[in-house]
């Protein structure tokens, strides 16, 4: 992989894990702001660190040991960091499992925001689908379906991958459904510092699942999700101290993010059926979508 390679992969991490985790910011903005200066300066510090290196971390490592269990825990985590060609064919071979379960979940992810989630309407066409939130269950057990059956005719560990997917998304949505009436209790009531802080480590190890993910359709490298999603998180980070009520300005971000996402989720699932994607494709797809709902924002605040 060349040095433009890298630049581009890490910059796309970067731009992706900081966009898709500003409701992850918002959050912890609000309930630091009902906590003590001493407990606000442990979760900017410890809760970074935990972050970048143990959720963001730990996740990739977790995610390619499941895809090649043959590896074991010790041998998945040097395949992680290893650039040995046997090695790297042999997650190569496994990346359709990977790639497949990714898909679904950032798809599905997209489309529960299109139908359900509030949200302010960036393209015409997200009213209509709002309306019809209905049709979400329906149109996602279609993908599903569809996606399915032809990766059973592929290789039946994918069709398994995008059912493992699926699965994954109701888990995580779960979990943030929760969060989202925790977050009511904690705002509302004198809950301790330390309920807070382990709250909003729960949050951010749920939110960092959806950026996790997303990072494979940028690259298998571990080293390099590492690298980009931890610089990403620290962003995150800068923004909850001081910019918060700036980026809240932003109203269409959350659209970008999600745009991004559903063409992350394509890329993965096109790759996983063979379809060469060039690695400098997926952060300049990010790059555009984010790009235009940018200044589809800044317009709406002149």
């Amino acid at each position: 992989m060349d040095i433009l390679s890298i630049v581009l992969i890490v910059a796309g991490l970067v731009l992706f894990e900081t966009i898709s985790s500003v409701d992850n910011a918002v959050i912890n903005a609000e309930v630091l702001s009902t906590m003590s200066k001493r407990a606000r300066r442990w979760f900017l510090l410890w809760g970074l660190l935990l972050a970048v290196f143990l959720l963001r971390g730990l996740l990739p490592w977790g995610i390619l040991w499941a895809t090649n269990p043959g590896l074991g825990p010790i041998g998945a985590f040097g395949a992680a960091l290893s650039s040995d060609p046997k090695v790297v064919e042999a997650i190569e071979k496994s990346s359709p499992i990977l790639l497949s379960g990714g898909g679904i979940f950032l798809i599905f992810l997209f489309f529960h925001w299109l139908f359900l989630e509030p949200k302010n309407y960036g393209l015409k066409s997200e009213r209509f689908f709002h309306s019809q939130g209905v049709w979400f269950y329906a149109v996602v057990s279609i993908i599903l379906a569809v996606i399915v059956w032809f990766a059973l005719q592929e290789n039946p560990f994918m069709a398994f991958g995008a059912v493992v997917g699926s699965t994954a998304f109701f888990i995580t949505h779960g979990f943030k459904e929760n969060a989202a009436a925790e977050e009511k209790k904690l705002l509302s009531t004198s809950r301790s510092d330390f309920s807070k802080i382990l709250y909003l480590e729960v949050i951010d190890a749920t939110f960092s699942i959806d950026g996790v993910i997303g990072a494979f359709a940028f690259t298998l490298s571990v080293p390099l999700i590492l690298l980009g999603n931890g610089i990403g998180a620290f962003v995150v980070r800068q923004l909850t101290i001081g910019n918060i009520d700036r980026i809240k300005k932003y109203i269409y971000l959350k659209n970008g993010a999600m745009y991004s996402i559903l063409s992350l989720g394509i890329i993965m699932i096109l790759d996983s059926f063979g379809f060469h994607i060039p690695s400098w494709f997926t952060p300049v797809v990010t790059a555009i979508i984010v790009g235009y709902f940018l200044l589809k924002s800044r317009k709406a605040i002149a």
